[in-house]
């Protein structure tokens, strides 16, 4: 700060008086680290569809961190109203919680569409580098890509990318082990997207959109041998239920 020498009064810098401008933008404006962002996205994931309470053990299993770690963080969103969370009794998002989580799960799932489409890379490769970029802060960003990948639905694991406002379409909870013998259906979606589990599938046939009919159920360990297009496959029970289906009537 100076004197303006003409009327005594003080003056203020253009520099310090666009600073001071900066600053207070800023401070208006809500910021939340990648950590918190990991957390309620976990929480909107296994609390699923039903939206159900999701214990601190089932955080702790989903992040690969310690109990007293998960309590740690879930006061802090708890303070910051982004959950509801009473000790022994599960955790839920608020409003506000559940839109700044389902905005991270379709960022998540927009850059995975395009790793793919635009980039080549395979559907094992994407996830590792899609979790950096969604935690990138721009609305204007995510809308632009959105529109540029002409409005996708689904990601290359075939999980539903949530609207604008949050909206989610869950898949039906069917699986190839909910099928009957010589029931048909489509394959639509995995639960399981280690790069492991992909890579197997790719080596197997076992691809979204391929057509699957269960020929036999062996009830020893419920593995399944079933027609993959024109190939017999076996199936065995981990596989089946980790693989979503759209049955063909």
């Amino acid at each position: 700060m100076g004197l303006d020498f003409r009327t005594n009064a003080p003056y203020y810098p253009t520099k310090l008086i666009y600073f001071t401008v900066q600053l207070q933008v800023v401070a208006k404006t809500e910021f939340y680290t990648v950590s918190e962002e990991n957390y309620l996205k976990a929480v909107f994931k296994i609390a699923g569809k039903d939206q159900r309470k999701v214990s601190t053990n089932d955080l702790a299993h989903e992040l690969n961190s310690k109990a007293s770690s998960v309590t740690d963080m879930l006061q802090k969103l708890s303070e910051k109203k982004l959950i509801k969370y009473e000790k022994y009794k599960g955790v839920t998002l608020t409003s506000k919680g559940k839109k700044i989580a389902a905005g991270v799960v379709r960022k998540h799932r927009l850059w995975e569409v395009f790793l793919v489409d635009k980039l080549q890379f395979k559907w094992d490769e994407i996830h590792e580098l899609a979790e950096q970029l969604e935690h990138i802060d721009s609305e204007k960003l995510t809308d632009r890509l959105e529109e540029f990948l002409g409005f996708p639905t689904n990601d290359p694991h075939g999980d539903p990318i949530p609207d604008k406002e949050g909206n989610l379409h869950h898949h039906r909870d069917y699986t190839i082990a909910d099928l009957d013998i010589n029931e048909e259906a489509i394959i639509v979606g995995v639960k399981d997207h280690s790069s492991d589990f992909l890579q197997y599938l790719d080596g197997v046939k076992l691809i979204l959109g391929a057509k699957v009919k269960v020929k036999k159920i062996y009830g020893y360990d419920r593995s399944l041998m079933a027609l993959v297009g024109k190939t017999e496959i076996m199936i065995s029970e981990r596989v089946a239920k980790n693989l979503f289906v759209s049955k063909i009537k």
